[in-house]
């Protein structure tokens, strides 16, 4: 999953980088209003978090703005400002969640992870389909209740599949939802996670969990 973090702190806007890379999210960054906005408009991203004053365009202007523009991905406001107005300012502009700092990274983690889910229309941090299951908040994954160790980036592709199941997932958008903005995307690395994948979901090749359609892209199987 991949999260723009809008943040004229630099120092904090890599802290939370870090803490959310920790998390297995990619992460992009932008610290003034005016990139970020670009940014929503023009690169796919699961989530958005957003500081409230931002130099060249102020985060509740830039919210409206995306929100005008058909930006639909969650919004997370993170700001000092801690009136009740302002909270009722941000969610009325289109912002989906407030946090005001100082705040707790295990918080911030949690509300993004929520966020998500939400969006994907999963409340439950468990997805059970067929006989897999992942835990987004813990990233464990389970194949008839065994559990499986996977890479990060194996479980990234698992994630991302089975937060949309039976949606074609084309190798460019996989990509671009696990990968940081400056990886290469014409790289071939998504079928090897997806071969390494399968092979682990389904080692004797009777489930087929994870199908190929071809010149189109991958599907995670919601029935079995």
């Amino acid at each position: 999953m991949r999260i723009l973090v809008i943040e004229d702190d630099i120092r904090l806007a890599e802290n939370l980088r870090f803490a959310l890379e920790k998390e297995k999210y990619s992460i992009d960054l932008c610290h003034d209003g005016e990139s970020g906005l670009f940014h929503l408009q023009e690169y796919p991203l699961d989530l958005a978090v957003v500081d409230l004053g931002l130099p060249k365009l102020d985060g509740i202007e830039l919210i409206k703005r995306a929100r005008k523009a058909g930006v639909t991905i969650p919004i997370l406001i993170l700001t000092a400002r801690e009136r009740w107005q302002d909270k009722v300012e941000g969610l009325d502009a289109g912002a989906d969640d407030y946090l005001t700092k100082p705040f707790h990274q295990e918080e911030l983690v949690a509300r993004c992870n929520a966020l998500i889910r939400r969006s994907a229309g999963q409340a439950n941090p468990e997805i059970n389909i067929g006989p897999v299951k992942i835990h987004t908040r813990s990233q464990q994954v389970w194949v008839n209740d065994k559990e499986l160790s996977l890479t990060a980036y194996e479980y990234k592709v698992l994630e991302y599949l089975m937060v949309n199941p039976q949606k074609v997932i084309s190798k460019s958008e996989l990509t671009e939802h696990i990968y940081d903005q400056d990886f290469d995307l014409d790289s071939n690395v998504i079928e090897v996670f997806v071969l390494r994948l399968r092979k682990k979901l389904d080692p004797e090749g009777n489930l087929n969990p994870v199908e190929t359609l071809r010149g189109r892209g991958y599907r995670f199987r919601n029935q079995w």
